[in-house]
């Protein structure tokens, strides 16, 4: 008899981030326009707060009694974005001091910046070619927590699961603009207009975001 196994799911929901101001640290989460989950404050002291960034199927909690680690000593927290400029930019807008989108140069050290996914050397600007995981930009919180934004907009194969879902109106406009682009060419290749060009976007953004190879 064949034994079959099955994997329960596990979802990742919360991260603790070790702060030493808790009011100060709401300030500066719902300052970003992240939503408010909750804020139990107990009798004894213990005092927890949840935050959820916009389009995150995770949440971060932080307050009093909630963990023993430093504060700021949480490092490379990553929030995914269709449009690391734009996200800069949204950062920016609400006082958040973040740096200029960047790309690795790779594993050799020659300066003072911080670890990242691809090295420690940070060349300015996004990624040459724009592709996707390789462009990065940071921040940190009061306390120094450090985060990192990440430039996703083809996801690798395996890594999407049922339906293409996008979870906000920037990731949707930026993936309808990527499939215009290439969807100008397919009309140039084919010689005309494409009455059918719905289905044709259609098919390109679910491709894109399952990582299969994109209609010509």
């Amino acid at each position: 008899m064949t034994k079959t196994s099955s994997t329960l799911d596990m979802k990742l929901e919360v991260i603790v981030i070790p702060v030493s101001n808790v009011d100060r640290s709401k300030q500066f989460y719902g300052d970003l326009g992240w939503r408010l989950d909750a804020d139990f404050i107990f009798d004894d002291g213990f005092r927890v707060i949840q935050f959820t960034p916009p389009g995150s199927g995770a949440s971060i909690i932080f307050g009093t009694n909630v963990t023993a680690a430093a504060p700021g000593s949480a490092r490379g927290l990553y929030l995914v974005v269709a449009d690391i400029e734009a996200a800069c930019k949204e950062l920016l807008s609400r006082g958040v001091k973040v740096s200029e989108p960047f790309h690795g140069g790779g594993d050799v050290h020659t300066g003072a910046d911080e670890p990242h996914l691809f090295g420690s050397v940070r060349l300015s600007g996004p990624d040459p070619e724009r592709r996707s995981y390789l462009s990065l930009a940071s921040f940190n919180d009061p306390d120094g927590n450090g985060w990192m934004l990440q430039e996703i907009t083809t996801r690798l194969p395996g890594r999407v699961e049922g339906n293409t879902i996008f979870t906000s109106a920037a990731g949707l406009a930026a993936a309808l603009r990527r499939a215009a682009i290439a969807h100008g060419e397919h009309e140039k290749r084919a010689g005309g207009h494409d009455a059918n060009w719905p289905d044709w976007y259609a098919e390109y953004i679910v491709r894109e975001q399952a990582a299969k190879p994109l209609p010509s």
